[in-house]
């Protein structure tokens, strides 16, 4: 949307750079939808002669009647080509998040006409988003689901924080720092008159995702990938994937191109479709990573279906020990999204007492759903 729209501006003669693009999309992750002409205007607009020409291309993509209403200058021209400001509902199954602001489109009403060179990118990019949105990803063709992943790198995907044990010198610190104090009553006499003050930090928690790539999962997980390519980047997080086996992903999807980075994730995994053993992988990853402290005060989330191959009390004992270590756990079932669904798969029911929630993820609009829950605390 940002680059489309960012074209439409360049070519009615506004320069724009893709560090003021990139700064446009961060902004509306704080901007609601009433405010939305301002910040573009902030970030785009570097001088009052720009003005006209960015209200002309503004009209034609978003704002309802003539911009100048909303400032109250009852002396300019009337725009020709004003257009009625029509937000998208939320998608289904998703509330008004942060992820979902970000690729909210803009929208013109039905039979109007964009005269902005560049403006057809930006309607068809969210008509596209539109369309593709609420699908179910086991639905959609290579094509759609190749542009899903494409509008999935938009997510916003970040953990919540943490006070760590270590402190920092502040001014209005809860913590008195004794010595620090008792060094600068030194200068004093050894009157403490200045108190120094110490506070805790505040970390990033760390976040684990686990994707099953077992064959019941086939139709999901090509579009799960992504998503933990997104979290890799953009949140720091550790990746895994696991059929019959487990497999750490989080050097394969952290570096280089990122569509050579799904091709090397995709090829690093030897059982992809394979059979499920999903006990044996949590213990794997129990016994190798969880206790040697990755999993300890971790969002741990489990991309998977359910299905146990194996003995499902294994599961249980796995999911109990994960649950001691882990701050939360989210488990995202797509299969969850189907009319009379009831967690009976052997895994899934052994694993469901020991989960913090349950999200079904079967669509980018579920997604975004995810997304918050993952950065809720």
């Amino acid at each position: 949307m940002t680059v489309g729209f960012g074209r439409a501006l360049q070519a009615a003669g506004i320069p724009v750079t893709p560090e003021r693009s990139e700064r446009f999309a961060r902004a509306i992750e704080l901007t609601d939808a009433g405010r939305l002409y301002w910040t573009a205007r902030a970030v785009f607009v570097s001088s009052a002669d720009q003005i006209a020409a960015f209200d002309a291309v503004w009209s034609g993509l978003a704002q309802a009647g003539d911009p100048a209403d909303s400032r109250g200058d009852t002396t300019a021209p009337v725009l020709e080509q004003a257009r009625r400001f029509a937000p998208r509902a939320p998608l289904a199954g998703a509330g008004a998040t942060t992820a979902s602001r970000m690729i909210t489109p803009f929208a013109s009403a039905p039979g109007a006409e964009t005269s902005h060179p560049g403006a057809e990118g930006v309607l068809a990019a969210a008509s596209a988003e539109e369309r593709l949105g609420g699908r179910d990803f086991a639905e959609l063709d290579a094509s759609e689901l190749a542009e899903v992943r494409r509008m999935m790198r938009s997510l916003s995907l970040a953990a919540p924080m943490r006070r760590s044990r270590r402190l920092r010198r502040g001014r209005r610190g809860e913590h008195m720092d004794v010595r620090a104090t008792l060094r600068r009553s030194l200068r004093t006499g050894g009157d403490p008159v200045h108190q120094a003050r110490r506070r805790a930090r505040l970390r990033q928690r760390r976040l684990v995702l686990l994707l099953d790539i077992s064959g019941s999962m086939e139709s999901y997980a090509r579009a799960f990938l992504q998503f933990l390519e997104s979290a890799v980047g953009g949140a720091s997080a550790e990746a895994f994937v696991f059929a019959t086996r487990l497999t750490r992903l989080t050097r394969a999807l952290g570096r280089g191109n990122r569509e050579r980075a799904l091709q090397r994730a995709a090829a690093a995994a030897p059982d992809w479709s394979g059979g499920t053993r999903i006990g044996a992988a949590l213990k794997e990853f129990n016994d190798r990573y969880g206790r040697r402290g990755m999993a300890r005060g971790a969002v741990v989330v489990i991309l998977s279906d359910g299905w146990e191959a194996e003995d499902p009390a294994l599961v249980g004992r796995e999911m109990q020990r994960l649950q001691r270590m882990a701050h939360r756990i989210v488990w995202i079932n797509p299969r969850a999204a189907a009319e009379g669904f009831a967690p009976l798969a052997g895994g899934m029911a052994a694993a469901l007492p020991y989960c913090d929630t349950m999200l079904t993820g079967h669509s980018l609009a579920a997604l975004e759903a995810v997304v918050d829950e993952i950065g809720s605390d």
